[in-house]
């Protein structure tokens, strides 16, 4: 069993996965949603590699700032190097679940894909970012629902085995398979007006699927299956036969994903 502590997807690996999945069309489109436009100041909490933040700082121009903050030091020292833009770009290092002393107020609090990873903790890091807000600014949570779920059509063996999984990381790991559906109760418990919500696929992959898709895929169930040993145990084959019919089917053509995010934004009056 792995440390049940801290960041799931935690690995050497991490950044480099964060930055070949990320697609920056996608991201601004969500940005643009949450009404990033130049002059503004953004604060990217849980930046990660940095390259969302990098993504958000020119949309921001001319004129505007945006910070990133994670609390990984391996990953702002990335994010620093790959994405600072020689200072203009500023990342520092927190905790999302302590204090944001000494970064000032913003006009958009951009949270994607972070929650899920704090199931206890959802509701204060939100508390926390709802006080860091401008007066008319917004704070915007990002994040998938039902999430690594939907997949047709896999073996029977497969699936069963990917819900006992993400139920384990739910109640021992501190994930949160369903972050998504709870993103419009934790701004609407902070107070925030003009509440606004949005659906939309995040993944959507059907055909021929991308190297860079099954890469991330693949990552994140190594990452899970790591701390999960014993629920291999029964699966035939193990955990090496998992891999391979993961694998497999993700480049079958005729196989089916899909993953909901769902976009919630709320004003400070």
């Amino acid at each position: 069993m792995g440390d049940k502590t801290g960041y799931l997807m935690d690995s050497e690996e991490e950044n480099i996965r964060l930055d070949i999945k990320t697609d920056p069309e996608a991201v601004r489109k969500q940005a643009g949603w949450c009404g990033v436009r130049p002059g503004m100041r953004v604060l990217d909490a849980g930046c990660g590699s940095g390259i969302t933040t990098s993504i958000l700082y020119d949309m921001v121009q001319p004129g505007g700032t945006v910070v990133g903050v994670d609390y990984s030091e391996d990953r702002i020292r990335y994010a620093r190097e790959h994405y600072g833009r020689n200072g203009e770009v500023e990342f520092h290092l927190r905790d999302l679940t302590g204090a944001f002393d000494g970064i000032g107020q913003f006009d958009i609090i951009w949270v994607r894909f972070v929650l899920e990873y704090f199931h206890a903790e959802s509701r204060d890091i939100v508390k926390e970012l709802a006080g860091l807000l401008n007066p008319g600014g917004h704070l915007c949570l990002l994040d998938l629902d039902y999430n690594c779920l939907n997949h047709y059509k896999l073996p029977q063996q497969m699936e069963r085995l990917l819900y006992r999984l993400m139920d384990k990381l739910d109640k021992e790991y501190n994930f949160d398979t369903y972050a998504g559906r709870k993103l419009y109760s934790y701004i609407y418990d902070v107070g925030l007006e003009d509440i606004q919500m949005d659906i939309m696929a995040h993944h959507l992959f059907y055909g021929e699927v991308e190297d860079k898709d099954i890469f991330n895929w693949t990552k994140k169930a190594e990452m899970a299956a790591a701390r999960l040993d014993d629920l291999f145990d029964d699966y035939p084959g193990g955990k090496k036969v998992f891999f391979e019919e993961f694998e497999n089917f993700f480049n079958d053509p005729r196989s089916f994903t899909y993953t909901t995010m769902i976009l919630c934004k709320g004003k400070k009056l």
